[in-house]
């Protein structure tokens, strides 16, 4: 349940536990290991109102893939694409590292979290690639390829970048990110 700043004090510290405990498990375990009883007992709250607000466990990830593509879009939404790419990797990692443990999750996860991360990769494709009227011109599979481009050496950078203990300066990632993107290896390796 997204809030929406009217509701009983109540149902707010409820749903900010759900969320609280939610995002805990999710840093913990592979989504396919979350119970709803599990869920609840962290929340301190019985199953019942647990679906009083979510019918299944996937509606809450839902909501937080939602919450969190919905964040992103809004700093990109301004930006003409493919023309503004280098403001967008920008966005990206600026984005990226102001977010949680349960971002950083989902994005660098092999396991389950692959699933989510990708759903949330279509919801901004489609807002803003999908928008691009010289985009749209482009053949299917080139589309295709220049996402598939794009968003896999934002997404191995960032990965890439937690791994090694988030050691290099963000200014760093992003300079290689748009080098990668707009000039290739060969612009990588002068």
């Amino acid at each position: 349940m997204i809030l929406k700043g009217d509701e009983d004090l109540r149902v707010i510290k409820t749903i900010e536990a759900i969320k609280k405990s939610f995002d805990e498990l999710i840093c913990e375990m592979e989504y396919e290991k979350i119970t709803v009883k599990e869920l609840c007992d962290r929340a301190r709250i019985n199953k019942k109102t647990f679906y009083h607000y979510y019918p299944t466990l996937d509606d809450l990830l839902c909501e937080l893939q939602y919450e969190i593509s919905s964040a992103y879009i809004d700093k990109i939404k301004d930006f003409k694409l493919p023309d503004e790419i280098k403001k967008v990797n920008r966005a990206f990692f600026e984005f990226s590292c102001a977010q949680g443990l349960v971002f950083e999750k989902i994005t660098c996860s092999t396991g389950s979290y692959g699933y989510i991360r990708q759903q949330m990769i279509n919801r901004v494709t489609a807002e803003t690639w999908g928008k691009s009227a010289s985009f749209r011109k482009l053949d299917g599979f080139l589309q295709g390829v220049i996402l598939e481009h794009v968003n896999f050496i934002n997404v191995n950078i960032y990965r890439h970048w937690c791994a090694d203990g988030k050691r290099t300066p963000v200014e760093k990632l992003i300079e290689l990110s748009n080098t990668l993107t707009c000039d290739g290896l060969h612009g990588v390796m002068k």
